[in-house]
């Protein structure tokens, strides 16, 4: 199987068709759209919900786990919500796909620690929730390094990364990164911060990239310094990219996906 996203993300492996997704949606226009496509692009027959009660039933009527759902915020008989809290309290991995974008109800559904959020207000709306889906789907794929003298910041970003299905590594310091990095070749992506003893987020890039380059492994480094030529300094020390907390979530996801993502051109343009 083989996808190519329409934000550049690429895929090429296994059929998805094993995998369990529940569409909870009361449009008919969009199941029928959402079911066509994730069955022309990934063989994935899709179970459809356009109620509460429905959605309930579907969970009950199965043992087989849930991979992903994709639901609207309100449905019939769950007018205010009721159905995503439902898939969240059961922790079913969900997507919400809406017509309604304000800031306060990004605020409410973010906080619920959804995957993802997709908007129906494009003609790109279900190709976008397709690339959501595969992306859920496929990111174990990648092994991603968490590296932060914080505790908190550690337990924040892993928390992040593992809601959306990637592997996840953290190191309290750069001896450890780097120890972490020999053990676990297939690490894709580091995140790391700048302000750490011994060695800080400058040196541990410098180190790194003496013998792994950016076609083996892509950095982000994230500060929380308002110095705004930290980026510059770290770019040049053979950093990728360069985030300031506090993060948007949107764009903190959208920076780890366009870094892995090329890290998949990279190595796919290098094959025989």
């Amino acid at each position: 199987m083989s996808f190519l996203g329409i934000s550049g993300m690429q895929y090429s492996g296994a059929s998805l068709a094993q995998a369990r997704i529940l569409v909870a949606e009361d449009s008919n226009v969009f199941t029928s759209m959402i079911s066509k496509r994730l069955k022309e692009l990934f063989d994935i027959d899709v179970e459809i919900c356009r109620d509460f009660e429905e959605v309930q039933f579907a969970y009950d009527k199965s043992s087989e786990p849930i991979a992903l759902a994709i639901s609207n915020i309100n449905l019939p008989g769950a007018e205010n919500g009721e159905t995503l809290d439902y898939l969240i309290d059961l922790s079913i991995p969900t997507i919400v796909f809406t017509g309604t974008f304000q800031e306060k109800i990004r605020a409410q559904i973010l906080a619920k620690d959804i995957v993802d959020y997709v908007l129906k207000d494009n003609v790109f709306a279900v190709e976008m929730l397709a690339e959501s889906v595969c992306r859920f789907l496929t990111n174990q794929r990648h092994h991603v390094l968490i590296v932060d003298d914080s505790a908190t910041a550690r337990a924040l970003l892993s928390t992040r990364l593992k809601r959306y299905n990637f592997r996840v590594s953290v190191a309290e310091d750069g001896a450890k990164a780097l120890a972490i990095l020999k053990a676990n070749r297939d690490i894709g992506l580091m995140v790391t911060d700048y302000n750490m003893p011994d060695i800080d987020g400058f040196e541990l890039t410098r180190r790194i990239r003496s013998s792994i380059g950016s076609h083996e492994l892509r950095i982000i480094g994230v500060s929380s310094s308002t110095d705004r030529l930290l980026s510059a300094r770290f770019l040049k020390a053979g950093g990728n990219d360069f985030m300031l907390r506090p993060f948007i979530d949107e764009e903190f996801y959208c920076r780890v996906n366009q870094n892995l993502d090329t890290l998949v051109q990279i190595k796919s343009a290098r094959r025989p």
